[in-house]
């Protein structure tokens, strides 16, 4: 199953209703016992998804907007698991993965199977081969920013990045908030060269997360629940903070992989 979702210019949205605003960004039901879901975006033609196989091996199929032989024929792909231990096969190798670990498979890779998880799916297009390279907690560059005066000390975990696992334009980490904290990416930031989508989790069924959206002088907020995601263009800030900690998963696509290529914006600058 896939949905389309088309790009968005920033003076559509004053205008949008709160269903509209989630209809377009928000990605809610990702996540079906038995099924993979994916959600195609046309800001950067990013691919989110879901697979939530259990104990019956759930192929990775190649919907029919991708004009491809099979998923990964002109794709990249950033799979974390977000739920029980898994596995991730590749081409006939199996990666057992556990929670919060990330597989990358680059373009070329004909069958991608899993089983357990459930596991959150990123996909951008590739122009080159990269080989296939699993990473857990250990094996990524922590980055420990904020602290618990401003309620945001959280531990950045890059798996996916110039300097880690090696990618045509995919970049991608796991943020955990300590527990205690809730806001993430304050200050917050816009990619004029990227687009960024977050996906949360570790969240209770019964807490929400406030999300922030729009441009940096006219944001708009969407209240966001456990494994749900929200596309970011480049011209959005994208920021929030929950009624209690959680992780997200956050990855981009675009025209660069410099994690520092973001336009600052002051807390002050913000309406």
């Amino acid at each position: 199953m896939v949905e389309i979702r088309h790009a968005t210019a920033p003076d559509q949205v004053p205008g949008m209703t709160t269903d509209r605003l989630r209809a377009r960004f928000l990605a809610e039901d990702l996540f079906a016992p038995g099924e993979i879901k994916l959600v195609y975006s046309h800001e950067d033609r990013i691919v989110i998804g879901g697979a939530y196989p259990g104990d019956t091996a759930l192929e990775l199929p190649c919907p029919d907007p991708l004009r491809a032989e099979y998923f990964l024929e002109r794709r990249e792909l950033g799979v974390v698991n977000v739920g029980r231990p898994g596995t991730v096969t590749v081409d006939g190798t199996a990666h057992d993965l556990g929670a919060k670990e990330c597989l990358y498979a680059g373009r070329g890779s004909r069958s991608v199977t899993f089983t357990g998880g459930p596991f959150y799916l990123v996909s951008t297009p590739a122009h080159g081969d990269h080989p296939t390279v699993k990473a857990g907690l250990d094996d990524a560059e922590p980055v420990r920013l904020g602290g618990q005066e401003g309620s945001n000390e959280r531990t950045i975990h890059k798996y996916i990045h110039a300097k880690g696992i090696q990618s045509s334009q995919l970049v991608l980490g796991v943020t955990v908030l300590a527990p205690g904290s809730m806001w993430n990416t304050m200050p917050c930031h816009t990619h004029e060269r990227r687009t960024e989508v977050y996906f949360y989790f570790d969240l209770p069924e019964d807490q929400r997360i406030v999300h922030l959206m729009g441009r940096p002088d006219e944001t708009r907020n969407l209240i966001v629940a456990d494994r749900q995601a929200v596309i970011s263009p480049c011209w959005s800030v994208h920021c929030g903070f929950g009624t209690r900690n959680y992780s997200f998963v956050w990855a981009m696509g675009g025209e660069n992989q410099a994690y520092e290529d973001m336009e600052q914006v002051a807390i002050g600058e913000m309406r």
